[in-house]
């Protein structure tokens, strides 16, 4: 099939891989990213096949805490500039406020939810955008509910590009935020390995498989050293997902596992948000709108 040099550019900036590479790539998996990825990966050539994907649109990620109850919400606007204006900031405290308050599970549910000024969520974007002369949208929400012998640690990165929640098993709140702060900043997918579900595994031995067996200084092994090496590399790649199995950030000595069971807690789960991740922003080219202007 025919790739696009945007194809290209996506897969390069996601991978690090070069750019024939990357062509490469996409010839060989008829277009699919994903694919695309791992076939960089078993091959050897992807420098870092980033988890978070492109981050591209701007807005702002906020956390509100109440009782037992932590919403998260992500909310987009076009420009980083208008993210930082007072009525936006003032809308994504309406919309944590209304998304807390109800049982909302979906952005179309909570777009309908009544906020505290009496009309929708989705007329007070639709009013912010009048206002401020921008797309805005709220992209997505979670909340969180924990128990009586839980609590809520949060973290808020680069004033709401990052922005992460954990609920967790204990009663320091220090701890609870040090395992958010291990969240926004280690990325990690899953609690433990006991969260993973089999296909995610599946997915990486293979993948792993595809690396040993595309490695000419392996070749020769016999396959029961190949198996072990597969395994060993295959435990790697699980822990950097897992968040008990990563090294601590504050004391890379130690495993976060290990730094819960010395607390005598434990993190039950996490959420954390990029702003804009996966979401490839319009790239303006300034030379062509010159042009088109002149020729009018």
């Amino acid at each position: 099939m025919a790739v696009t040099a945007k194809q290209v550019k996506e897969l390069r900036e996601l991978t690090g891989a070069g750019m024939m590479d990357c062509k490469k790539a996409l010839v060989e998996t008829d277009g699919d990213i994903k694919k695309a990825i791992d076939w960089l990966r078993e091959n050897g050539l992807a420098k870092a096949a980033k988890k978070e994907g492109r981050i591209a649109a701007e807005g702002l990620s906020r956390i509100l805490i109440e009782g037992n109850k932590a919403a998260i919400v992500e909310i987009n606007s076009e420009t980083d500039f208008v993210a930082k204006n007072d009525k936006f900031l003032a809308l994504m405290d309406t919309t944590l406020k209304t998304i807390i308050d109800a049982d909302a599970k979906t952005v179309e549910e909570a777009l309908a939810l009544t906020t505290a000024e009496g009309i929708s969520l989705k007329d007070a974007i639709i009013n912010a955008v009048a206002v401020i002369g921008e797309n805005i949208t709220l992209r997505r929400f979670e909340v969180l509910e924990k128990s009586d012998d839980e609590i809520f640690g949060s973290y808020i990165h680069q004033g709401g590009r990052i922005a992460a929640v954990v609920v967790l098993k204990g009663t320091d709140p220090q701890i609870a935020k040090n395992m958010a702060m291990q969240v926004a900043s280690m990325n990690p997918t899953y609690v433990s390995r006991n969260d993973m579900p089999k296909e995610v595994i599946d997915h990486e031995r293979a993948i792993q498989e595809g690396i040993v067996a595309n490695d000419a200084n392996l070749a020769s092994k016999p396959d029961k050293v190949k198996a072990g090496i597969v395994e060993g590399r295959l435990s790697k790649s699980l822990q950097e997902m897992c968040l008990v199995d990563q090294e601590f950030f504050l004391d890379t000595d130690q495993k976060c596992g290990g730094y819960l069971k010395a607390n005598n807690s434990s993190v039950r789960t996490f959420v954390k948000y990029t702003v804009g991740e996966g979401i490839e922003k319009k790239e303006d080219n300034f030379a062509a709108e010159v042009a088109a202007m002149a020729s009018k």
